[in-house]
């Protein structure tokens, strides 16, 4: 399945029992030796008594993270048609609490994404020694850089961390090479997904994502909310927000608090695999 491009491997783990490994995770999401994906999504019958489904996301690189919001789109469309549950809005357990999911007779899909959270403490960030300047309501946390420059961050935690910085040309942005040197920054406890962000207006920004564990994905749905949240706080956006991805247009809204966050979920194709046989595979060719 995919959202706004954002490809994901959907298992069903309601009418079978999936073991989901690092190995199996990384077999399934390499572009070469398997199916291919940016996550792996599971779901699962959960154990919290007000969910009606267990979601769990798993990383390219075999890492269990918190939180997808493009693979939580996808997760209730596939819901709805193996027709695991016609309940529409449905709740998810995921690893932080439980998210609210609606399918639109649209064809959209709307999430709620819960709480934000703000500042070096919410994506377990040591800002011991930094500088740091007030912009609006946010502060901006100042990270050197490799070439001498400075990534000045807002800190947010969409159930998952993230650091969301301005720039004023996104297509010459340094992704690839600012991206990864903050995602597995010392300073950050668990890593963290790093967003670049160019505001085109008060309600419409374009945004490149550098996904924790992922690389840069066509979309990052926890990073388009973290975006729009941050230049909200900044004072450069407000609700809602068209955030333009590489993949499509996703839309968000933060209001009193509450934040949501509505795109498009489409499935690419269904099929069966033999995991552990695809492991064995995979673990026989890939590069050492």
């Amino acid at each position: 399945m995919q959202g706004a491009g954002n490809d994901f491997v959907v298992l069903d783990g309601m009418s079978q029992a999936i073991d989901m490994t690092p190995e199996r995770a990384r077999a399934l999401a390499d572009r070469h030796f398997g199916i291919g994906a940016d996550q792996i999504l599971l779901v699962e019958a959960p154990s919290h008594p007000e969910a009606d489904f267990r979601y769990r996301i798993f990383n390219a690189d075999g890492g269990e993270v918190e939180h997808c919001g493009n693979g939580a789109r996808c997760f209730v469309r596939f819901v709805h048609q193996q027709g695991l549950s016609r309940r529409n809005p449905l709740r998810a357990e995921i690893a932080t609490g439980l998210i609210t999911l609606h399918e639109s007779e649209s064809g959209l899909v709307e999430v709620d994404m819960g709480q934000t959270r703000h500042g070096p403490e919410a994506v377990g960030f040591d800002a011991a020694g930094l500088e740091s300047s007030t912009c609006g309501a946010d502060t901006l946390w100042h990270l050197p850089l490799p070439d001498g420059g400075t990534a000045r961050l807002s800190l947010v935690s969409i159930s998952n961390p993230h650091a969301a910085l301005e720039v004023d040309d996104l297509d010459a942005a340094a992704v690839h090479q600012t991206g990864p040197f903050i995602e597995s920054h010392e300073r950050f406890a668990d890593r963290v997904n790093v967003g670049f962000m160019h505001v085109l207006d008060r309600h419409t920004i374009s945004l490149r994502v550098y996904e924790r564990g992922a690389g840069e994905t066509l979309a990052c749905g926890t990073g388009a909310c973290a975006a729009a949240v941050a230049g909200i706080r900044r004072g450069r956006l407000a609700s809602p927000v068209h955030v333009h991805t590489r993949g499509g247009i996703l839309q968000i809204a933060w209001q009193n608090g509450n934040l949501r966050m509505s795109g498009p979920a489409t499935t690419v194709f269904q099929g069966s695999v033999d995991i552990d046989a695809l492991v064995e595979q995979y673990e026989a060719r890939r590069p050492a």
